[in-house]
């Protein structure tokens, strides 16, 4: 204990914060990358006007109560306060739309990467590029900003994403991450930066309104290299006790899918890994080119590499839902039971259901879904025949939660994608292997869960400005964390058994016939 409270005291530690979905979480780690002390803070998005958003308050209130709540951790463990640190870095919901004028004045409501409203512009750019372009990329927002004549465009000054303003906030630089960009605009991953010839297109589509594409976007750089250091005015931002100094080396800002591929080490050629929350993503890192496909994404690890994503809005929301009802049922019979036995109880129940859920469909379409053609979600549980068991029950809503991941990764399997290791995190795989086993079951391989997985973006986040402030000479990030951070990792595969996945394969047959009735849902209500 009192040789970490002296490495904090030395500044010898390195911050991670990310603000995710539904909560905002720091992560502080030591020299020898062991966690010392986490914060967190709760949120939740709004849908306003036609757009689900987060309101700027919310988000600098949110990031301050964060490091608040880390504080709070550090002076609980080791009777200390957080004077100095080696380095921060800053990570976020990648994509969406954040516009600035030139004071760095928020021009219109943050977009998140939820929105399904730029169809046309995506489909559009998409066509013109001859690359696939998502809804929620930042440049199908801009496009569709720009189309649309939205008022505030001709003022935009600055585009960026969440990540990349708060680390602006922190250290007056506008710069993100090569994995952050690569969600907002195509990247040449020979060049290391935006694609060119793609920017020279958008300009000319838009007649270079309201500035050069290049002129709006920030500036590019690779995990390692320096993007600048915490401001007076970033730590007073950072943390309102006043406390902490400047001077604290800034990582370069990444996405949660960069920092999911940090924090479990699948950065290689052919490996890969699934984050699984609120919303779910593959990411795999390829050793070959692959087709053009408008369900598969193509991105960078935080070096550079090029990555298939398969990006899905809808995972875990609709399970958190029922779990809310089953939570509300217990409690009006005076029986207090907790977030955590409730989900470990439920999850364990869907290993003793049908394989194909028993004939039990749940959609869990909260909101659109891109890869399925959805603009809106309307979640949907459908029954075939008049019983339900709960143990069915649970295991086909776990079912549907990676569904439409499924389907995506259905197409890279049919391109002869490699992927010789497949690493899950997040909240579908914290209770027991019992998220793995299904995951496995869906993409027909084995999967990996990693001990430290479990701390999932804030602790990639961490290693990155740990590896930002303590690499040595030219040492890859990759041959970094091989050496230095997972080399006596402890980690559990799980292999789905065939049984398990022709039990998927049924279920996802009747899940891709539901979506019919999705359609109509969306139509009708």
């Amino acid at each position: 204990m009192s040789s970490v409270k002296n490495m904090i005291d030395e500044g010898r530690t390195a911050i991670g914060i990310e603000l995710g979905s539904t909560r905002i979480k720091a992560c502080m780690i030591d020299e020898a990358h062991n966690v010392i002390a986490s914060g967190s803070f709760s949120w939740e998005n709004r849908f306003e006007n036609g757009v689900w958003t987060y309101g700027l308050s919310e988000i600098e209130e949110g990031i301050r109560s964060c490091y608040k709540s880390l504080t709070e951790d550090v002076a609980a463990k080791y009777g200390t306060v957080i004077k100095k640190t080696g380095s921060i870095g800053i990570s976020g919901m990648m994509h969406g739309y954040m516009a600035f004028d030139a004071g760095w004045n928020l021009l219109a409501p943050f977009r998140t990467w939820r929105n399904t409203i730029t169809g046309d512009e995506a489909q559009e750019l998409s066509e013109a590029f001859g690359f696939n372009i998502p809804q929620r990329w930042s440049i199908a927002h801009l496009y569709h900003a720009v189309k649309g004549g939205e008022e505030h465009v001709k003022r935009l000054v600055h585009l960026t994403t969440l990540a990349g303003y708060i680390h602006y906030r922190l250290s007056g630089e506008n710069v993100l991450g090569i994995g952050e960009a690569s969600g907002m605009f195509p990247i040449d991953s020979a060049a290391g930066t935006y694609d060119a010839g793609m920017m020279a297109k958008y300009d000319d589509l838009t007649g270079c309104f309201p500035k050069k594409l290049a002129e709006l976007l920030p500036a590019v750089k690779k995990a390692g290299e320096g993007a600048g250091v915490l401001t007076a005015a970033g730590a007073a931002f950072l943390d309102e006790s006043g406390v902490l100094q400047a001077g604290a080396l800034m990582a370069p800002p990444e996405g949660d899918a960069g920092t999911g591929m940090v924090a479990t080490n699948a950065l290689r050629a052919c490996t890969g890994n699934v984050s699984a929350g609120t919303s779910d993503f593959a990411m795999v890192v390829l050793d070959k080119p692959i087709a053009t496909h408008m369900e598969i994404d193509m991105v960078t690890t935080p070096t550079g590499l090029p990555v298939a994503m398969v990006h899905c809005n809808n995972c875990t929301s609709d399970i958190n839902a029922w779990a809310g009802l089953f939570a509300q049922f217990a409690g009006a019979f005076g029986m207090n039971i907790s977030t955590g036995d409730l989900f470990t109880k439920l999850f364990t129940m869907a290993q003793e259901g049908a394989k194909d859920g028993g004939g039990l469909i749940p959609v869990n379409y909260i909101s659109g879904e891109s890869i399925t053609g959805f603009d809106e979600g309307r979640p949907l549980f459908i029954r075939q025949g008049a019983g339900i068991g709960l143990a069915d029950f649970m295991r086909a809503n776990l079912m549907s939660a990676i569904a439409t991941l499924g389907i995506g990764m259905r197409i890279l399997a049919d391109e002869g994608v490699k992927i010789t290791s497949l690493t899950g995190h997040g909240g579908y795989f914290k209770t027991g292997t019992v998220g793995a086993s299904l995951l496995s079951a869906a993409c027909v391989s084995p999967v990996t869960l990693m001990e430290t997985a479990g701390e999932g973006g804030p602790y990639g986040m961490a290693l990155l400005a740990g590896y930002a402030a303590w690499k040595k000479g030219g040492e890859s990030l990759e041959d970094y964390l091989d050496a230095k951070v997972f080399a006596d990792a402890k980690k559990i595969t799980v292999n789905a058994s065939a049984e398990d996945v022709d039990g998927f394969k049924a279920f996802l047959a009747k899940y891709e016939k539901a979506l019919k009735v999705e359609r109509a849902a969306v139509e009708v209500l």
